[in-house]
């Protein structure tokens, strides 16, 4: 029972009742509307319209204030005491006071209710289901309860409602109810909860239980538990988690299905590719494998490599700009470079130094290391030749800071004109010349029209747009679709999509030459993602699985000519698409679900 304090009022009323008569009470919202009428409404000022009432006194209001702003300036000027009022002022003032009125009125009475109303419902009175009960069992002490010494009966007995839990607040942030799934074991139950409760670390259950499988599901229940989101959508089964441990993933809970299409047949130096391409966007493969088509009835694309050395700058300062120097033309020093060369290569047997290049800002200095690294993309072992090489400097030059191992001068998954300019990983041209008939035939449109959408969209738009790398019309599509089939770093996607397209009639107009230039493709075929079961199988496909034992690194430079290859189909079949007119109908057919749950 809710009981509060009781009222100023009598307890017992004066009115005497009859036996069988009981004290009426007043509605619960008697008072409030009692209070309600004493309130008018400020749009009843005038008999007109809410609106037609509410620009009147608006009007009258901004007017009089600019009136009287204007009297008051004149004042001031002529040095008139403004308590001194003429009967125009002394009308304005009356007129503004009235329409100050309406609007306090307007847009107070609003409030003015809800204080009432709070006033009126936060009155300390016994709720009325119990009222009469607490009444009896308070004065039960004296005996009977009495009324000017006239006896009242008890009233009969009521039930009463059992009263509702009080409800929190709408603003509070309600906790997110724990959806549990029973555990496989009583044991796993006790783990699961005590890693709930902080006991136990989400990241050491692979090493205490000894099973990678085990681990992800219980912290997949976990997070369930925790958030009181569903994870039942992310797959557990059927995948080796013990192949990513120390490797791909820590921590994992499941993973992230990505279907998997296949363009081709690729004519790339006279060897055909089926290239695996892992997309969830729609009409990617179909148009890669008609840009395939298209260059296989034409007699295959051609492909060079141009440079192969993975990066890695580090950042060291000095404290002159002087001595920064003197490090530059130590290191650019041909016979002191046979000397780090020997240092760098101690550090693998594939890994060989090829060139420093230095840029000074200051007193700092950035070293831009260039060297093979066989069939990996090679980032780890840069720079674990690169540490070999500042511990050698640093005894030579004990006053050098070293900042950090990475100064971005590399530059690594970051957009750079340094990778532009000068490479990092493969450097690739791939070229094909496609015959007039099968660009009328398979890419439907006409080869001087694709000569000028070319020129205006990837060459003259990209510059308007500032890109840097960007001179294509969807490079990094198709490389982003290899990269995650092959178990490529996906974002090194963006330096390797770097990629100028260029076309040209030739053979007096009539034919087609299209070329791709990109510098800086980073792709291994060992470590990584590259040795998980899928992206295996992938690379397999390609016929570049693993290292090449006969020639290191030629593995990892096939398979960036593939890269560049498929990204030359992508673009010619996507430009020959806007040059139709048919990018629009195309996506609308093949990337739109015809299944009946999403229509």
């Amino acid at each position: 029972m809710d009981v509060r304090r009781r009222s100023e009022k009598p307890v017992y009323p004066s009115k005497v009742f009859a036996a069988d008569e009981k004290p009426l009470k007043p509605h619960k919202n008697q008072q409030q509307e009692d209070n309600n009428t004493l309130l008018i409404d400020a749009s009843d000022a005038l008999p007109l319209p809410l609106y037609l009432t509410n620009g009147l006194f608006f009007t009258m209001f901004f007017s009089v204030m600019y009136f009287l702003l204007s009297r008051w300036r004149e004042k001031i000027r002529n040095s008139t005491p403004l308590h001194v009022v003429t009967l125009s002022e002394l009308g304005a003032i009356v007129s503004l006071i009235a329409s100050v009125i309406y609007l306090l009125g307007f847009f107070g009475i609003g409030f003015v209710q809800t204080f009432v109303s709070r006033g009126n419902n936060d009155s300390w009175d016994v709720e009325d289901e119990n009222d009469e009960e607490f009444l009896l069992k308070e004065d039960s002490r004296c005996g009977p309860a009495t009324t000017l010494g006239c006896a009242i009966p008890a009233p009969p007995a009521r039930k009463i409602a059992p009263m509702a839990p009080p409800q929190p607040p709408m603003s509070m942030v309600e906790k997110p109810v724990p959806l549990i799934t029973p555990a496989s074991s009583e044991e796993d139950e006790e783990i699961i909860k005590s890693v709930v409760q902080g006991k136990i670390p989400s990241y050491s259950l692979e090493s205490k239980l000894g099973d990678c499988k085990r681990a992800a599901s219980i912290r997949k229940e976990v997070m369930q538990r925790i958030t009181g989101k569903s994870l039942e959508g992310l797959p557990l089964e059927g995948f080796n988690y013990e192949s990513i441990l120390g490797q791909c993933c820590e921590m994992p809970i499941g993973y992230v299905q990505i279907p998997v299409g296949i363009a081709g047949p690729l004519l790339l130096n006279g060897k055909e590719f089926s290239v695996p391409m892992a997309t969830t966007e729609g009409c990617l493969v179909a148009s890669t494998n008609r840009g395939c088509k298209a260059i296989y009835a034409s007699g295959g694309a051609t492909c060079i490599l141009l440079r192969d050395g993975m990066t890695r700058a580090p950042c060291v300062r000095f404290g002159t700009a002087k001595r920064a120097a003197e490090l530059k033309f130590f290191v650019e020093d041909p016979i002191k470079f046979e000397t780090l060369a020997s240092v760098f290569n101690q550090s693998s047997r594939f890994a060989r130094l090829q060139r420093i290049q230095c840029a000074i800002a200051g007193k700092n200095l950035y070293m831009r290391f260039v060297c093979s690294t066989g069939d990996a993309m090679g980032m780890n072992m840069v720079s674990k030749g690169v540490q070999n090489v500042l511990d050698y400097l640093q005894n030579e030059y004990p006053d050098m800071d070293v900042i950090g191992i990475s100064g971005n001068f590399c530059s690594d998954k970051k957009p750079a004109a340094v990778n532009w300019i000068e490479g990092r990983g493969k450097s690739v041209v791939c070229e094909a010349t496609i015959t007039e008939d099968v660009v009328k035939k398979v890419l439907k449109t006409e080869v001087a029209a694709l000569v000028e959408l070319n020129m205006l969209k990837n060459l003259t738009g990209s510059a308007m747009a500032g890109a840097l790398g960007g001179f294509n019309a969807h490079a990094s599509n198709i490389v982003s679709a290899l990269f995650i089939a092959t178990g490529q770093d996906p974002a090194q996607n963006i330096e390797s999509s770097h990629c100028i397209t260029m076309m040209e009639a030739v053979n007096d107009g009539k034919d087609l030459h299209i070329s791709v230039t990109m510098p800086s493709i980073e792709v291994g075929t060992v470590g990584g993602g590259t040795q998980l079961a899928s992206q295996s199988a992938c690379l397999n496909l390609l016929g570049v699985k693993g290292a090449n034992r006969e020639a290191p690194g030629s593995n990892a430079r096939l398979l960036a000519t593939v890269v560049a290859g498929s990204v030359l189909a992508g673009e010619l079949s996507l430009m020959s698409a806007i040059s139709a007119g048919q990018l629009v109908n195309s996506h609308m057919k093949y990337n739109r679900s015809i299944t009946k749950a999403s229509s």
